[in-house]
């Protein structure tokens, strides 16, 4: 459940719906890190896991074979999505002629998931690991769930699958757990899952020491999620976390240099990165109609109607309700980056600010940036009719359309003339 908490995609009757769940005023943009740097801070918070180096060179992989035990080592490539071992990032290698291969394989290449969309994430190193003697897999993970307003945590016995797949096919196998903040982790709602688990004696005692270790990493770090998928009891009855993922608040790493350090921007979308430094909030979409709008549930309802009038969103991009020319230039900018965006729709709220002072702003934009696709704009509010006025008025061929569904069924018109 490697869950994005800025973007829900929920697939119906096979139509992508883009539900922008942005809730930066909450929580934050999670800031993810590598499954190496993961297993790392287990280590500190006394969470076993399996012996690993992080490598960047098939040499180098070679080479920490020397110094992990075994006869056969894990290569995994380290990305910030899942699904790596259903498409070839994680393999099994028996000797170490096999870890120079994958790892030679994977290193500079990009691997491609369910979660990384078509071009895939680069992987610039590999992790690897010592085998372990797998008896029983389980799920294990610790959030901070919105409803209960409280830290919870997931537990399954049907570890190593999609969370999502057991929650929808198999819910008695999830056992969720909220803990008071007051109290913390309690010795009797461990067990709650080591029960369910079929776990007895140290291995209780094991499982408490790990829940433990994760809910005081989570707190301490301002973690929004920790995941162990899956966490394992090996045929020795050891309980050790094969997998590792977290994310963190982003609004909280500030806090947490050492957390900051960790981050990797080669594994996320520079136009997203480029949006964070002009307070645009921005996610990149695989449609043809670039869409700028001021607020979160506007432009939810804009790409809904883009869609419903038979186009597709390129993006979701909010420029906030006080914007200015400056961002709105920046949001142009970022839109036109895209070679897919074949139009652009405007959509804006004079409520904070004037529509005839918007409209202003992107005529600025639309000559400073050079925009040579058609775009269509609709004003609603404040000197709305002044808005249009000027638009209308301008040199640049703007398109001021009366109403938003009318704007909707222009923009897709003209994105499917330029295609």
């Amino acid at each position: 459940m490697w869950v994005s908490l800025k973007l829900v995609r929920i697939y119906l009757n096979s139509q992508t719906i883009i539900l922008a769940l942005f809730i930066s005023s909450v929580a934050g943009e999670p800031m993810n890190i590598h499954e190496y740097q993961a297993k790392q801070l287990f280590q500190a918070y006394g969470i076993p896991s399996p012996q690993s180096k992080q490598v960047t060179t098939a040499t180098a992989a070679v080479l920490a074979t020397n110094e992990i035990a075994g006869n056969a080592w894990v290569v995994k490539a380290q990305v910030h999505a899942g699904g790596r071992g259903k498409v070839g990032g994680v393999k099994v290698a028996k000797n170490s002629d096999e870890v120079k291969q994958f790892a030679a394989e994977m290193i500079g290449n990009r691997l491609v998931t369910k979660q990384t969309g078509e071009k895939g994430l680069p992987i610039e190193s590999v992790l690897i690991e010592a085998t372990s003697a797998i008896k029983c897999e389980f799920y294990l993970s610790v959030l901070v769930d919105r409803a209960s307003e409280r830290v919870m945590f997931v537990s399954s016995i049907a570890g190593g699958m999609d969370i999502e797949a057991i929650a929808k096919d198999s819910p008695e196998k999830i056992i969720s757990i909220i803990i008071d903040p007051a109290a913390g982790v309690q010795s009797y709602q461990c067990r709650r899952v080591a029960f369910s688990w079929s776990l007895q004696g140290a291995q209780i005692r094991a499982l408490e020491k790990v829940m433990k270790g994760m809910y005081q990493l989570l707190l301490e770090k301002d973690a929004s999620q920790i995941e162990i998928n899956p966490l394992i009891e090996t045929e020795e009855g050891d309980i050790i976390a094969l997998d590792a993922k977290i994310n963190f608040d982003d609004n909280a790493v500030a806090l947490h240099p050492d957390i900051l350090q960790l981050r990797d921007e080669g594994q996320e979308d520079e136009k997203e990165n480029k949006a964070q430094l002009y307070d645009l909030n921005y996610i990149t979409l695989d449609g043809s109609i670039g869409c700028m709008v001021n607020g979160a549930g506007l432009a939810m309802a804009t790409m809904d109607l883009v869609k419903l009038k038979g186009g597709a969103p390129a993006n979701f991009l909010d420029v906030g309700g006080g914007t200015n020319t400056e961002k709105v230039c920046e949001a142009f900018k970022l839109i036109l980056s895209d070679s897919n965006v074949k139009a652009v729709l405007v959509n804006i709220f004079g409520g904070i600010v004037q529509c005839d002072i918007i409209a202003k702003g992107i005529l600025t934009a639309v000559d400073e940036v050079h925009v040579t696709i058609p775009v269509v704009v609709r004003l609603e509010g404040t000197n709305a009719e002044k808005g249009r006025e000027l638009l209308n008025n301008s040199d640049f061929g703007v398109v001021a359309a009366d109403n938003l569904a009318s704007a909707a069924e222009q923009v897709v018109a003209l994105a499917k003339a330029v295609a």
